[in-house]
């Protein structure tokens, strides 16, 4: 590809490297020892979210350096930049969490200042870790600049007597330690083998659901989301990334070009049929409103009831990511879906083909043993579940996958955060058949909507996984199952019906015909009301103190400025 195809007048870098006024500005990058060609060449920010803090981030540096060279060989000036990411797996089970939801948009904010402050021209996004990976591709709608995300890889999964196993399973080893189900020695053995590489949680969590979305929306390569994060093969996507954003900046092909209705209603599907993290209900809708598309929790869910489940995936299945890359990986599932008329195949993609095009040459595998066929699903309905009712208006959302049971009624035994509802389980406080509700741990009331698998996994750990349901207006981790109830909507902080709860109220959780419900009169829940004050926050200040104050509500994806329908001037085209 030649360089001068690019029209530089029509570049967003024209502003920082074009005319005798900007003899400073490329007197900077001669600095860094850029030559006059390459100054005069399409300006590519290359972002990835390296960094010390988990093994999820830690290979995605080598993976930048890839894509760099793709870039290059596209005739582009690749210029690279780092940018913050929270690991839930560090931040779980303490304060810590609080920043995990409000780094997804601290991400995508400093993404689009940099990309801005500097006037780069597009952009190839390299994520690891759950937030980071909406963050990212949130980032590439605001800005709307040809885009191309990369998912950094899965964790190889570790062996513990015999069995492949993952974070998650030490989790839960911590609830059966405290049962008495296992010993100091056995749990050291086990947190020492479940994690053995670099890479992402292994199951169909978050990050690798928002992988298998990066794929199904177009944003990312056909099966480059699949292959661990250790695999140098996973290099040759990186550099492959870098020339496909040449190739769509030659195209003049833009993020909102590709993520439209139909494409987040595949992305949707993808979700369900692989019993994804219910943390995709918060994050399709962010990403909608970054495209300035309205597609709020109600209407994912719509897609999550009519889509089957098909991928045997932890931690609702027995297989991890690793398993589902060698059956085929995400081509494969959409494959079957197309088949089965469940995605839309005209949808266009950063290949600058559309899925239908993709997936020519790809045939559905019978003899894998990790996706089924849509002729032959887990379940005729998706891995996910909304609900709806009098408990919560706005809605709510369950991860069904693996379940036998769809239906639970039980008293509420009530907590204000999370850490009262871990003591209560880890001192035998609740009953077999309680609903244990926690509230004040929404957006705003939190602040900043913390996920709750240390309290699930040890409630697992201790075999009450299937005899108690939960709930909360706070979030769950993709690697929660069981009976668990999140975004509960209104939130408690707010004044959502959850807040109002009593211990003993009788909650019916009914996940067949989607309704969380409490026994309760429209009368009695509004006299309760009256008496109902807000608790005070304790983050009175800071990062925190300023998220609470602009973030939205969890059915409309938790954000924390206008949707892109509000939008003057688009970026790209300053």
């Amino acid at each position: 590809m030649d360089a001068y195809t690019f029209d530089k007048s029509k570049l967003p870098s024209r502003h920082v490297t074009v005319g005798p006024e900007r003899a400073p500005h490329r007197a900077f990058y001669y600095a860094m020892g850029l030559s006059e060609e390459e100054i005069n060449q399409p300006f590519v920010g290359v972002v990835s979210c390296w960094n010390e803090a988990a093994p999820c981030n830690i290979a995605l540096m080598r993976q930048a350096q890839s894509v760099k060279a793709g870039v290059k060989q596209g005739a582009g000036t690749p210029r690279e930049f780092c940018t913050i990411t929270v690991t839930d797996g560090i931040a779980m089970g303490h304060q810590g969490m609080k920043s995990s939801l409000a780094s997804r948009e601290a991400i995508a904010d400093s993404i689009e200042l940099t990309m801005r402050g500097h006037c780069y021209d597009a952009m190839v996004g390299v994520a690891g870790c759950d937030k980071s990976l909406p963050g990212i591709m949130m980032s590439m709608l605001r800005l709307n600049v040809p885009s191309v995300f990369l998912y950094g890889g899965s964790i190889l999964p570790g062996k513990f007597k015999g069995k492949d196993v993952t974070v998650v399973d030490v989790f839960e080893g911590v609830g059966q330690h405290s049962a008495g189900n296992m010993t100091n020695e056995e749990l050291h053995e086990l947190e020492c083998a479940a994690c053995p590489s670099a890479g992402a949680c292994g199951g169909q969590f978050t990050a690798n659901t928002m992988a298998c979305v990066s794929e199904a929306i177009g944003l990312a390569l056909p099966l480059s989301s699949g292959m661990p994060a250790p695999y140098e093969s996973r290099d040759q996507y990186a550099e492959a990334s870098g020339r496909a954003v040449m190739n769509l900046l030659k195209l003049g092909l833009r993020p909102r070009d590709i993520v439209t209705r139909k494409a987040l209603e595949n992305a949707a599907t993808v979700v369900a049929a692989t019993g994804g993290s219910t943390n995709a209900g918060l994050h399709l809708p962010a990403m909608a409103s970054e495209a300035g598309i309205d597609f709020n929790l109600r209407e994912v869910c719509e897609i999550f009831k009519r889509t089957p489940y098909l991928a045997d995936l932890k931690p609702g299945g027995k297989y991890v990511a690793k398993d589902m890359y060698e059956a085929g990986g995400v081509p494969n599932l959409l494959k079957t879906l197309l088949d089965g008329g469940f995605i839309h195949g005209d949808c266009i993609t950063v290949t600058g083909r559309t899925i239908a095009e993709n997936l020519e040459d790809v045939s559905f595998d019978p003899n894998q043993k990790v996706v089924y066929p849509v002729s032959n699903p887990l379940s005729p309905t998706g891995g996910v579940v909304g609900l709806e009712g009098n408990l919560a208006p706005e809605g709510a959302i369950v991860k069904v996958a693996g379940m036998d049971s769809l239906v639970f009624t039980g008293p509420a035994r009530c907590f204000d955060c999370e850490e009262d509802a871990f003591e209560a389980v880890s001192n035998d406080g609740f009953n077999e058949g309680d609903v244990l509700v926690i509230r004040y741990e929404g957006p705003k009331g939190g602040p900043g909507m913390r996920e709750m698998l240390s309290t699930t996994a040890a409630l697992y750990g201790l075999g009450m996984g299937d005899k108690v349901a939960l709930i909360t207006d706070g979030r769950f981790s993709g690697a929660t199952r069981g009976f668990c109830i999140g975004h509960v909507g209104p939130e408690a902080f707010v004044g959502g019906p959850i807040g109002l709860l009593k211990d003993g109220d009788i909650i019916t959780i009914d996940a067949e015909n989607g309704i969380l419900s409490v026994a309760l009169s429209d009368d009695e829940l509004t006299e309760r009301r009256k008496g109902w004050t807000p608790p005070d926050t304790q983050y009175a200040t800071g990062a925190l103190w300023k998220y609470a104050q602009l973030v939205g509500p969890a059915n409309k994806g938790a954000l924390t400025h206008p949707s892109g329908k509000e939008e003057v001037l688009c970026y790209a085209d300053i």
